[in-house]
C-alpha cells in the first residue's frame, strides 16, 4: 500500500472509530433501539473489514472477537447495560490504539470480560418469524427462489407456508411473473444477520418481515398482512480530502480574489468597456469559488461533541458525579481551522465544570438541587460571529476568593475597587491559579489563560458569567471563517482600513457639533436610542485635523454596539486577511490585513476589542 493509500485508511477508520464510540454513548441512553445496535455492529465490522484489507492484522483480529461479542446483542441474548457499554467503549479505545500502534496488545483481557457477560447471560431465544416477497421480475432475470429456499432451510427453516395474497385473476397471470410470497419460522439461536444474508443479491423490490415470535405469530395463512421493507436510500458519494489540500486551495483562492481586486482597479481606470466587462465576469466567477470554497471548510459542531460524551461518561465513574452533558446547535458551522482549535479549550472547561463546578451529589440534594449536575453546551449564529456557551448547574464564582487569591499573588492592589465581571475576568489572567487542589476556588483559574489566548488567537473574545449556586457560564464568540470576509473599506487620516461588513449594523453623517467637542467617547442619536462612539483619528493618534462631512460607521459584537468616526466610506470588497507578524500581534486594535487593488495593504480592525474598548471608556467616564 502506498503512503497515501495508508494515510486515508487511517482518516477512514478514525472516523469509523469516532462513529463507533458515539453509537454506543447513544446507546447507554437507549438500549432498546434496533437502528442503533444495527449501526454499532456496522461499524465494527466495517472497521475490522478495512484493518484486514489495509494489513492491519491485529485490529482485525481483535475486532473479529469484539464483533462476535457484540454479535450477542443483536442476536437478543445480552442485554445492553451500562458495564458493557463500559467495556465496549475500552474495547473501542483499544482498537484507536492499535491504530496507531500495533504493539499494545491484543486486548485479551478486554475480550475475556466480554466473553464472560455474554455467557453469563445467555438464554434460550424465541423463534424467528419470516416473511418475505421477491421482486415480480425475479424469474425474467434468472432468478431462483428455490435456491433461497434451500438455504433458508439449511438455517433450520420450518413450517414454511407459501403466500398468495398477491396472486392475481387467473386471466391476468402469466407464467414468468413472480407474484408468491413465503412465510416460514427459524430457530431463535440463528443470528438476524444470517438470515438476511441470504437475500443479499435479491435486494431489489424485496419486501421482508423479520421477528421474533413472541412478538408476532407466524404467517399460517396466506391473507397475513405483511409490511413493505423497502432499501434504505444509498447515501450520496463523499470524498474524503486531506485538510492540507483545503488549505492550499483556500490561499490559491484568495490570491486569485486579490488578483481580481487588482484587476478590476486596472480596469476601472482604463475605461475599456470590454476590460471592465471581463472584470465584472472574473469577479463573479471569483465570488462563486469563494463561497464553495467556504462551504467546503465550514464544519458542524458536532464533529467535535463525540469526544465531549466520551469525556463527560468517563469523568461520571473518575469523580463519581452524575453528570449530564446537554449540547444545543450541533449543525452550527464554523471554519475547519476554528473547530480543530476550539477542541482542546471545550474539552478543558468541561473537566473544570465537571470536577469544581458541579457540587457531588449529597451537597446537591441539600440544596435542593437534582443529584444529577447539567453541563450544557450550546452554539448559535450571531452575525459575523459564532457564539458557544460552555455553562453548568454548580456552585457558581465565589468573588471574595477570586479577589483574595488575585490579591496573595499580586494581580491587583488590596482593596482595590472592581465591578463584578472584572472580578470573573481575574480567573482568565495568567498565574491567577496554579494550584487548585490546594486553594478552595473552583478550580476555573487553572489553565484558563491557555483558553484566553487560543481564543483570542482565533480572533475571539471569552467572557465569564456566574450566580452563586446556580452556576458559572463560558461565553466564547468566533468569527465564522479565518480566511476570506466581505469587508467595507473607509479611510481615516488618509490611510485605509477595513471593517467586517457583516459586523457593520448602520453608516450615517456625523453632526458638526458633535464632531467638535474634543473627548474621545460620545454619544449619538441612532433611531432612538443613544449609541456610544469612538473618534478613529484619536485611538489611532492621526495626524492632522479632520475635514467635514465625516462618517459614522455602527458595529456590533453581540448585543454591544459602537460607533466609529471615519473620514470616508470607500466601498466594500472581498477581503483576504492576512495575518499579522509577531512584531504587531499584540496591537489589539487589529485582527489583521488585507492586500488591496493597487498592492497596497490595509489593517483590518478587530471589531470586538474596539466594541469592548467603547464601552470601557463610556463607563470610565459615566462614572
Amino acid at each position: 500500500m502506498t503512503d497515501e493509500a495508508d494515510n486515508l485508511f487511517l482518516i477512514e477508520a478514525r472516523h469509523l472509530a469516532e462513529s463507533l464510540e458515539s453509537g454506543l454513548l447513544d446507546l447507554k441512553n437507549h438500549p432498546q433501539d434496533r437502528a442503533l445496535i444495527d449501526s454499532v455492529f456496522r461499524d465494527l465490522h466495517t472497521l475490522k473489514g478495512s484493518g484486514a484489507m489495509f494489513g492491519q492484522t491485529e485490529l482485525a483480529h481483535f475486532l473479529h472477537d469484539f464483533e462476535t461479542a457484540f454479535d450477542a446483542v443483536r442476536d437478543g441474548r445480552l442485554e445492553v447495560t451500562p458495564v458493557l457499554i463500559d467495556l465496549a467503549l475500552r474495547a473501542c479505545d483499544h482498537a484507536v490504539s492499535l491504530l496507531v500502534d500495533s504493539g499494545a496488545g491484543p486486548g485479551t483481557p478486554l475480550l475475556a470480560e466480554l466473553g464472560a457477560l455474554v455467557s453469563g447471560k445467555g438464554t434460550a431465544l424465541p423463534d424467528w418469524s419470516l416473511t418475505f416477497y421477491l421482486a415480480e421480475d425475479t424469474l425474467v432475470l434468472g432468478g431462483k427462489p428455490e435456491v433461497l429456499l434451500d438455504e433458508l432451510r439449511g438455517l433450520g427453516a420450518t413450517r414454511i407456508v407459501p403466500l398468495t395474497d398477491s396472486l392475481p385473476p387467473l386471466s391476468e397471470l402469466t407464467p414468468d411473473q413472480l407474484f408468491l410470497g413465503w412465510g416460514m419460522t427459524l430457530p431463535g439461536k440463528v443470528g438476524e444477520q444470517a438470515i438476511r444474508d441470504v437475500f443479499m443479491f435479491s435486494e431489489e423490490r424485496l419486501r421482508l418481515t423479520l421477528t421474533r415470535e413472541i412478538e408476532a405469530e407466524a404467517p399460517d395463512h396466506p391473507g397475513l398482512p405483511v409490511e413493505s421493507v423497502t432499501n434504505p436510500a444509498r447515501d450520496r458519494a463523499m470524498m474524503r480530502i486531506p485538510a492540507e489540500r483545503l488549505d492550499e486551495m483556500m490561499d490559491r483562492v484568495g490570491e486569485l480574489v486579490i488578483a481580481e481586486a487588482r484587476l478590476a482597479e486596472l480596469a476601472a481606470g482604463s475605461g475599456d468597456p470590454q476590460l471592465i466587462a471581463v472584470a465584472e465576469d472574473i469577479q463573479r466567477l471569483a465570488t462563486g469559488m469563494r463561497e464553495t470554497t467556504m462551504s467546503i471548510r465550514m464544519t458542524p459542531i458536532d464533529s467535535i461533541t463525540g469526544r465531549f460524551r466520551r469525556l463527560v461518561h468517563d469523568l461520571n465513574g473518575s469523580l463519581n458525579k452524575p453528570i449530564a452533558l446537554e449540547i444545543e446547535g450541533q449543525d452550527t458551522e464554523l471554519d475547519k481551522t476554528v473547530i480543530e482549535m476550539l477542541a482542546d479549550p471545550l474539552m478543558h472547561l468541561i473537566r473544570n465544570a465537571a470536577d469544581h463546578g458541579l457540587e457531588p451529589p449529597e451537597q446537591r440534594r441539600a440544596m435542593g438541587k437534582p443529584d444529577t449536575g447539567t453541563i450544557r453546551l450550546s452554539a448559535r449564529y450571531s452575525g459575523a460571529e459564532v457564539v458557544i456557551t460552555l455553562g453548568d448547574d454548580g456552585r457558581g464564582l465565589d468573588l471574595d476568593r477570586i479577589r483574595a487569591r488575585a490579591e496573595e499573588r499580586g494581580l491587583i492592589e488590596a482593596g482595590a475597587e472592581m465591578d463584578e465581571a472584572s472580578l470573573r475576568a481575574l480567573i482568565l489572567r495568567p498565574g491567577f491559579s496554579t494550584a487548585a487542589s490546594v486553594t478552595e476556588l473552583s478550580g476555573r483559574g487553572v489553565g484558563m489563560d491557555v483558553v484566553k489566548r487560543t481564543i483570542e488567537k482565533l480572533r475571539g473574545s471569552i467572557e465569564v458569567d456566574s450566580e452563586p449556586g446556580h452556576g458559572t457560564r463560558v461565553h466564547m464568540r468566533l468569527p465564522l471563517t479565518l480566511a476570506i470576509i466581505d469587508g467595507l473599506l473607509v479611510e481615516i487620516a488618509d490611510e485605509r482600513y477595513t471593517i467586517p461588513l457583516a459586523a457593520v449594523e448602520h453608516i450615517s453623517e456625523l453632526p458638526d457639533d458633535t464632531a467638535s467637542d474634543g473627548r474621545t467617547t460620545r454619544f449619538l442619536n441612532i433611531r432612538d436610542q443613544l449609541v456610544p462612539f469612538l473618534v478613529m483619528r484619536d485611538l489611532l493618534d492621526s495626524p492632522g485635523r479632520p475635514g467635514p462631512h465625516q462618517k459614522v460607521v455602527v458595529v456590533t459584537s453581540g448585543e454591544l454596539r459602537v460607533g466609529l468616526t471615519v473620514d470616508r466610506i470607500i466601498g466594500s470588497s472581498q477581503t483576504v486577511i492576512k495575518q499579522l507578524s509577531p512584531l504587531h500581534s499584540t496591537l489589539k486594535t487589529f485582527s489583521g490585513a488585507t492586500v488591496l487593488g493597487d498592492g497596497s495593504v490595509a489593517l483590518i480592525l478587530d471589531v470586538p476589542q474596539l466594541v469592548a474598548w467603547g464601552q470601557t471608556l463610556d463607563s470610565r467616564e459615566a462614572a
